[in-house]
């Protein structure tokens, strides 16, 4: 079964799409055609959107599925024409709070991705920077500053999380990968020990991660299973001995291995509202 889905919003359309997708992903057995239409702040715009709609509706033989977080009553009132089974976010959820508070929203066009808040935004600013200055263990002089440290394997993932962390959270996130070197006598590199309470360690499952080497380096030993397995029993062996906290991330979205990161170090989110 194929089902057109349609995020719509007169800002960013973030919002329509976290919660939509949170939704959707309850329901695995139907393939959906998502798209995001962004900035629907005029009449004109509205009008397409709805052509649009009715076509992929017109196409699949089922109305399409709307998530909307559009503010305008006059554009909220095109789009209701659509041939479309549509969730009003806003709708749904402001409506009882403003009964349960006793007062009215604002109803504010990307009030909920506002900039307002100049310090939490630079921060995070600041937070991407610093991952990308200290991605792969480039410049360990700077681990002072952070407020954790990622190590792992080669492809374990500590990149991505790491900039993840600092995007939604504002958080300063290093990583640093653990070489054959490294665990040769599975004691932990000079340069992490005077680091060691900001560690916490990524692993993953050895076919996973010699299918991703693969991708990288086709038929080398860097991506031979042995090798992988090899580097695996040792980086899970070098954590139990130095009582590192770790996660297997290999089949965790980046999401929730940031979640686990967060919940085990204690460090707070700093969000963007």
């Amino acid at each position: 079964m194929k089902r057109f889905v349609y995020f719509i919003s007169d800002g960013t359309g973030i919002t329509a799409e976290t919660l939509g997708n949170a939704l959707l992903a309850q329901f695995d057995k139907i393939e959906f055609i998502r798209e995001t239409l962004p900035y629907i702040d005029s009449h004109e715009k509205a009008e397409r959107a709805v052509q649009k709609i009715n076509k992929a509706a017109l196409e699949s033989g089922a109305p399409a599925i709307v998530f909307d977080t559009v503010i305008d009553v006059q554009i909220r009132s095109v789009i209701d024409t659509a041939d479309a089974f549509k969730v009003d976010i806003f709708e749904a959820f402001l409506s009882p709070l403003e009964k349960e508070l006793s007062v009215d929203s604002s109803y504010s066009v990307g009030k909920s991705h506002s900039s307002a808040d100049t310090v939490r935004y630079f921060n995070r600013i600041e937070a991407v920077n610093f991952a990308l200055d200290n991605d792969d263990g480039a410049r360990t002089r700077h681990y002072e500053e952070a407020d954790v440290i990622l190590v792992g394997v080669s492809r374990s993932g500590k990149t991505p999380t790491c900039l993840y962390l600092a995007m939604q959270f504002g958080i300063k996130a290093a990583n640093y990968p653990l070489t054959e070197e490294d665990m040769h006598d599975l004691v932990l590199p000079e340069k992490l020990r005077k680091y060691r309470k900001k560690l916490f360690g990524l692993t993953i499952d050895p076919e996973r991660l010699s299918a991703i080497r693969t991708e990288r380096k086709a038929n080398s030993r860097y991506a031979s299973l042995n090798q992988c397995y090899r580097e695996v029993d040792e980086v899970e062996m070098l954590y139990e001995e130095e009582n590192i906290p770790y996660i297997n991330a290999t089949n965790r979205s980046i999401e929730e291995i940031s979640t686990r990161i967060l919940e085990t170090t204690g460090l707070k989110r700093s969000l963007s509202f």
